[in-house]
């Protein structure tokens, strides 16, 4: 299965120059093969925007919602984005996903918020586990922060993620999260990981880029540099079944010690 990353727009403006970045991208992606877009994290509003997210923020089916199943369609391919997501007066910082045919297969609320930049616009989702089929692959969902939470990876491989979808806005100095923790992540868990980053500047944060693709193996199948760049991977089963083999770390954990470690640190 091919995948395309967008790490970009490198320069985030309103939500239409947004979108038709996205849809440009989507092109590209379709014309090199790929069968699905992953997006950064708030791609079609921006993130680092202040007030203009409560402005920005509109249901799941909302007209951002439209437009995105508008581009699937038109460029046959699967479609990964961030958006505000509002409902009942609550904002949450979500991911939605459409398929080809510009139907929405699963929509994740980000549940690990980072500091006052998500607690001041964001409430926390509820679900860890959001997942979805694509190409025969068991794929998931989370978002940034999210994933530097070893029990969040580790709770979609239990529930049978191959490939792990986190749209990210990695600002700096932080840049070792892509660099050391995803492939962790990807390795201790025995899964695929796409990290897809924001880049440029928006405000007083510097997004770092450095999108990438791990293996389960740890390999590094794709890393982008630190601006505007759309980066294409392709995410073999058999490379996945081939490291579980190999790395038995699922298998060989002490589950039965695990309740009684909790019970002593608590």
């Amino acid at each position: 299965m091919r995948a395309a990353l967008f790490q970009g727009p490198e320069l985030s403006f309103d939500v239409a120059a947004n979108l038709a970045a996205i849809a440009s991208a989507a092109q590209t992606a379709a014309a090199s093969g790929a069968s699905i877009l992953v997006c950064p994290e708030m791609a079609a509003t921006g993130y680092n925007i202040g007030s203009l997210i409560a402005e920005r923020a509109e249901p799941a089916d909302g007209p951002i919602a439209a437009r995105i199943g508008e581009i699937a369609r038109e460029s046959g391919i699967a479609v990964v984005y961030g958006y505000p997501e509002a409902d009942g007066g609550v904002v949450y910082n979500s991911v939605q996903v459409f398929d080809p045919s510009g139907t929405s297969l699963a929509n994740y609320r980000k549940t690990h918020l980072f500091g006052e930049l998500d607690r001041s616009h964001f409430a926390a989702g509820d679900e860890l586990v959001v997942q979805f089929d694509h190409a025969g692959i068991r794929c998931g969902l989370l978002i940034c922060y999210d994933v530097e939470f070893p029990e969040a990876v580790r709770a979609h491989a239990d529930r049978g993620t191959q490939w792990l979808v986190v749209p990210t806005g990695l600002m700096s100095p932080y840049e070792f999260i892509a660099e050391s923790v995803v492939p962790t992540r990807a390795y201790e868990s025995q899964l695929f990981v796409t990290y897809v980053n924001r880049c440029g500047t928006e405000a007083d944060l510097d997004y770092c880029g450095s999108s990438c693709a791990i293996a389960p193996d740890g390999t590094e199948l794709a890393r982008a540099g630190r601006h505007e760049e759309l980066a294409i991977v392709d995410l073999e089963l058999d490379v996945l079944r081939r490291s579980r083999r190999e790395n038995t770390h699922l298998d060989d954990r002490r589950v039965d010690l695990y309740p009684f470690m909790q019970e002593k640190t608590s």
